[in-house]
């Protein structure tokens, strides 16, 4: 049987990677002390089933030595400690499917004749964020008010979602890496990033965080677009200090979910209730630190005000703890493929332009559910 001659320091690098201990592996590869060792060689099948379970790419695994691996993009975060963490292997991996999905979509309009969008990068750093909020609110057609009309975060955030996607922004929310629910993207790691283009812009948004949350994290890669500026977010209160890209994206998109002008009609109603930035939070589909936040910002409130909120929201929060997703598989596949993507895939396949075996491996889905998810989309496969 043929083995395959390798640095044992690339297993020990890629279980490190993945951060799986290696007595944890040890049920299905008994000989790995070994080959981490040097002592023996894995089988060409066992290395292939290696690669898999550390969830490293196979060819990493015959390289001299370990990679360089960096992020592929800019990277804004400002958790504490996190821009200097190397990025998980989940992280990575859903970086590098977002990139290949704008790729295809990016090559497949261009050579459709599809015009630039305008909005793309029309925004300069000098110009004023708000003002740039205010302009986003226009170009989705949102009217004054539709928060409050919408009955819950969720439906708010696959509303402006929908409408983010109706600009021809791909705008991708999920918690787990692909449909894989063994690999959960860790909000501590990332909320967001934006991937910027002007023919296929995309917007991830990390699902594991709450809907209000997200709500923000939308609205602040959408800034990223306009601004023309991609790359990775990732803050602890919501409304971070960080670089000049991320406060200005930071303001367009407070402005763009809560209209500073909106707000101050409505802060003499609000102020004197028991629970006025819960409640303003529940009005705006926000968090209710970005409510509070704004109130700060806008001077209705003294800057003690906010943080005393802030702390014991934040700490209530944290009791409660984290809340699992789920729900039906081919909803989801609404906003982890999407209906922009899925339409493009699927009428390429259909058109011959690329195989369905491609298609497979640019949606994440296989035979059956590709097919069951078109026909929930309308559209009807050969």
């Amino acid at each position: 049987m043929t083995r395959i001659p390798i640095n044992p320091e690339l297993l020990r690098w890629a279980r490190g990677r993945a951060g799986i201990a290696q007595e944890d592996l040890a049920a299905r590869f008994r000989k790995l002390p070994e080959w981490e060792s040097g002592e023996s060689q894995p089988t060409l099948k066992q290395l292939e089933k290696f690669a898999g379970a550390v969830h490293v790419p196979f060819g990493y695994l015959v390289l001299r030595e370990p990679p360089d691996e960096r992020l592929p993009i800019a990277d804004f975060r400002t958790i504490a400690d996190t821009a200097k963490a190397k990025a998980s292997p989940d992280l990575i991996d859903t970086l590098y499917a977002m990139q290949r999905r704008q790729a295809w979509l990016r090559e497949h309009l261009v050579g459709n004749e599809a015009e630039p969008l305008a909005f793309a990068a029309s925004a300069r750093l000098a110009d004023d964020p708000d003002a740039v909020g205010r302009e986003m609110r226009r170009t989705l057609g949102l009217n004054e008010g539709w928060a409050a009309g919408v009955r819950s975060w969720q439906d708010a955030v696959n509303e402006l979602r929908r409408m983010i996607e109706q600009l021809g922004v791909m705008a991708v929310i999920n918690g787990i890496v692909g449909n894989n629910t063994h690999r959960r993207l860790s909000m501590a790691e990332f909320r967001g990033f934006a991937l910027t283009d002007s023919y296929a812009p995309l917007i991830f948004v990390n699902g594991a965080d709450a809907k209000s949350a997200q709500m923000f994290t939308l609205a602040h890669e959408l800034a990223h677009i306009w601004l023309g500026e991609g790359g990775l977010s990732g803050f602890e209160n919501l409304l971070p200090g960080g670089t000049d890209v991320e406060d200005w994206c930071n303001r367009a998109a407070a402005e763009f979910l809560v209209p500073s002008r909106e707000l101050q009609e409505r802060w003499m109603q609000y102020r004197r209730k028991q629970h006025p930035f819960e409640d303003l939070g529940r009005s705006f589909k926000v968090s209710p630190v970005v409510a509070a936040r704004r109130a700060m910002d806008l001077k209705l409130i003294e800057r003690s005000t906010f943080f005393e909120f802030y702390e014991h929201y934040i700490n209530r929060e944290h009791r409660r703890g984290a809340t699992s997703s789920g729900g039906d598989f081919y909803n989801n596949q609404n906003t982890r493929v999407g209906k922009l993507f899925a339409t493009h895939v699927m009428g390429a396949a259909m058109g011959g332009e690329i195989g369905f075996r491609e298609a497979y491996e640019l949606t994440g889905l296989r035979g059956g559910t590709f097919q069951k998810y078109a026909g929930r989309l309308g559209i009807l496969l050969p």
